[in-house]
């Protein structure tokens, strides 16, 4: 059986905006990247796989803990930038529904930003495939805080375009694991977290949503006009998230 193609808002999204991705999501905080670490060398050894890994933002965390991952991305302007970037990663086109790898050959598996995106039930089966006895399965998620006014302004400007575009934010991805007999439990961590930005970089975090980076040139250039009007001439604007760390272990 083939597996599911890309989503569409995805592929075109991302593809058309690695670069400014890349540039303005922001990144993981120390405490968050250091339970990761811990959860997978409590793990049964063997090869840590960043799964959806996009252009490498949290590959690069734990390249920087000192770990050696393997990357996977199935978007090619994504998985080009992160193969720039990191030359010494290894870096492979692959989906969480179909994995180019032997049963039982990974030693951990991490998912940064990207759960949502996948066929859940499908991605829990070929990950329970790969990954495995004892070994973690890590999901994270930066959150952005809507309770502040400057992450409620991007909202008012981007929720209009969203429509049906899958999000994390529900937690709708949990479902997958619901009568998962190869996993236990998910359980979670969450920490504080923030991101500062200039007017240039506030702009990039807007326009690198997906739903909005496949809108025409010209609507995204209103768009970051709205952006930079929410910004109000602030030479840095503080953006607050909150950070969860989810885990399971595959069972024996």
């Amino acid at each position: 059986m083939s597996p599911p193609p890309i989503h569409r808002i995805a592929a075109d999204g991302f593809g058309g905006a690695a670069d400014v991705y890349d540039r303005g999501r922001p990144d993981y905080p120390a405490r968050a990247v250091a339970l990761v670490v811990e959860l997978a060398r409590a793990g049964p050894g063997g090869p840590i796989l960043d799964l959806a890994a996009g252009t490498g933002i949290f590959t690069q965390a734990l390249v920087g803990a000192g770990l050696r991952p393997i990357a996977a991305e199935p978007v090619a302007p994504m998985r080009e930038r992160l193969a720039r970037s990191m030359p010494g990663v290894p870096v492979l086109a692959a989906t969480a529904e179909a994995m180019p790898f032997a049963r039982a050959s990974m030693g951990s598996v991490t998912v940064a930003q990207a759960f949502h995106w996948f066929d859940g039930r499908a991605a829990v089966e070929e990950l329970a495939r790969v990954m495995r006895p004892t070994a973690p399965l890590v999901v994270v998620f930066n959150v952005r805080d809507r309770a502040d006014a400057t992450q409620a302004a991007l909202d008012t400007i981007w929720e209009p375009y969203r429509g049906d575009t899958p999000t994390h934010r529900a937690g709708q991805w949990r479902a997958s694991f619901d009568g998962a007999t190869r996993f236990t439990a998910l359980r979670r961590e969450s920490f504080p977290h923030e991101q500062i930005l200039d007017v240039d970089g506030l702009v990039d975090r807007a326009v690198s949503v997906s739903f909005i980076a496949t809108r025409s040139k010209a609507e995204r250039a209103r768009i970051a006009d709205r952006v930079r009007s929410v910004a109000k001439g602030q030479a840095e604007i503080t953006l607050p998230y909150r950070t969860d760390v989810w885990w399971c272990v595959r069972r024996g």
